[in-house]
C-alpha cells in the first residue's frame, strides 16, 4: 500500500530554497529584514512545496493565544462593520484571528463580570476597545492584555488610541448648514456622557460661535434609528421649529427624517438634515444624507496596526487623529425664504 504524503515541513522549503530554516522563518515572519533574493526563493519554494505555517504550535511557542478580542457596543449597529473588517484583514495577515464581543448584551453589572472572564493573556494577545462607556476599572490589572482605544475612548484610561476628527466634522457639518442660510440649527446630539457626543458637541459650539450664534438646542437620543424617530415629536414641539438639525450619527438622522415624514414634514424643504458617519444606507434612503464621511476601515486597519506595534513597544499615551470630510447630498438645502 501506498505511503500518504508527508506533510511539508519548514525543513523541506529551507532545502528546496537553499537557505536554512532559521531563514525561512524570517521570511515569513518578518520578510522586510532579508534580501529580495532569498525572499523570493523561501516563496516559491513554499508555493512548490505546499508547507502552511502551524499556528498553534508557534503560538504555543511564543506563548500566545493567536486572537485579538474586539469590543463593540452593539453589533447591531451598521456603523462597526467596516471597523470591524479593517482589524480583522490587518490580523489576519498576521496569523492573528479576530474575536468579537458585544458589550451590551446584559444589564452593565453582569456585562462587566462577563467582560473580566475576558480580558486576561489567557484568553487574547490583546484588545481593540470600541465601547466608551465601559468602567475603566476592567482593564486595569495586571493580566489585561494590551489595550487600544478605537472611535471612542474611555476618561481616565491610558494606552494608545486612534480616533475620527470628530469635533472637526461636526464643526464642518454646521458650518455647511450656516452656508445654506439657516441659523435655527437644532442638535441631536448622543448619549450626554459618550465620548463622541462631547467632542461633537463642541465642534457644533466652534461653528455657532464662529458665526456669533448662540448655542444650539439639544435633543439627546441614543445613537439608534428608534431614537432618532423618537426625536420628531421633541422637534415638532418646540416652540420655534428649527430650519435644520445635525444629527451626531446617520442611524438617528434616517430615524428622525422618518418621522418628520410621518408629520408630513419634507426634508429638505421644511428641515434640513445632516448626520455623521457615512453608513452605507446613508446614500440609499428616501432622502440620500448629507453627512460626515469618517473612514471607517482605515480606522480600523490603524487599530489593529498600533496594537501589534504596542505589543512589542509599549506606547501609553500615542493618539491618532484622522481625517474626516462632508459628503453633500439631498437632505440639505438652501434656507427656504418665505
Amino acid at each position: 500500500m501506498k505511503d500518504p504524503v508527508a506533510t511539508p515541513r519548514i525543513h523541506d522549503v529551507a532545502r528546496l530554497a537553499g537557505v536554512s530554516p532559521a531563514t525561512v522563518s524570517r521570511v515569513l515572519s518578518n520578510p522586510s529584514i532579508v534580501s529580495e533574493r532569498t525572499r523570493a526563493a523561501v516563496e516559491k519554494a513554499v508555493e512548490e512545496t505546499g508547507y502552511t505555517i502551524n499556528l498553534t504550535a508557534r503560538n504555543l511557542r511564543q506563548q500566545q493565544v493567536g486572537a485579538v478580542l474586539a469590543l463593540v457596543p452593539n453589533l447591531a449597529n451598521p456603523f462597526f462593520s467596516e471597523i470591524l473588517a479593517g482589524i480583522s484583514e490587518t490580523l489576519r495577515a498576521e496569523g492573528l484571528s479576530l474575536l468579537v464581543l458585544d458589550t451590551r448584551q446584559t444589564d452593565p453589572g453582569a456585562a462587566g463580570r462577563g467582560l473580566q472572564a475576558y480580558l486576561n493573556r489567557s484568553r487574547a494577545d490583546g484588545v481593540i476597545v470600541l465601547d466608551g462607556s465601559l468602567d475603566r476599572s476592567l482593564f486595569e490589572h495586571a493580566a489585561c492584555p494590551p489595550v487600544v482605544q478605537a472611535c471612542e475612548w474611555i476618561d481616565g484610561l491610558h494606552g494608545p488610541r486612534v480616533l475620527a476628527d470628530n469635533q472637526t466634522g461636526a464643526r464642518l457639518a454646521v458650518e455647511h448648514l450656516l452656508a445654506l442660510g439657516h441659523r435655527r440649527i437644532l442638535h441631536l446630539t448622543g448619549p450626554a456622557s459618550n465620548s463622541l457626543s462631547v467632542s461633537r458637541a463642541a465642534g457644533v459650539a466652534e461653528a455657532l460661535e464662529a458665526a456669533g450664534l448662540p448655542p444650539a438646542p439639544r435633543i439627546e437620543g441614543a445613537f439608534s434609528l428608534g431614537s432618532g424617530h423618537t426625536a420628531s415629536a421633541g422637534v415638532l414641539s418646540l416652540p420655534e421649529r428649527p430650519t435644520a438639525v445635525f444629527c451626531d450619527n446617520d442611524e438617528m438622522a434616517i430615524g428622525l427624517m422618518a418621522g418628520l415624514r410621518a408629520a408630513k414634514i419634507r426634508t429638505p424643504e421644511d428641515i434640513s438634515i445632516v448626520g455623521f458617519d457615512n453608513i452605507e444606507m446613508s446614500a440609499y434612503v428616501s432622502v440620500p444624507l448629507t453627512t460626515v464621511r469618517q473612514k471607517r476601515a482605515h480606522l480600523g486597519r490603524r487599530a489593529a496596526e498600533m496594537l501589534l506595534a504596542h505589543r512589542e513597544t509599549p506606547s501609553p499615551d500615542t493618539e491618532i487623529i484622522l481625517p474626516v470630510e462632508l459628503v453633500i447630498r439631498d437632505s440639505t438645502t438652501a434656507l427656504r425664504k418665505d
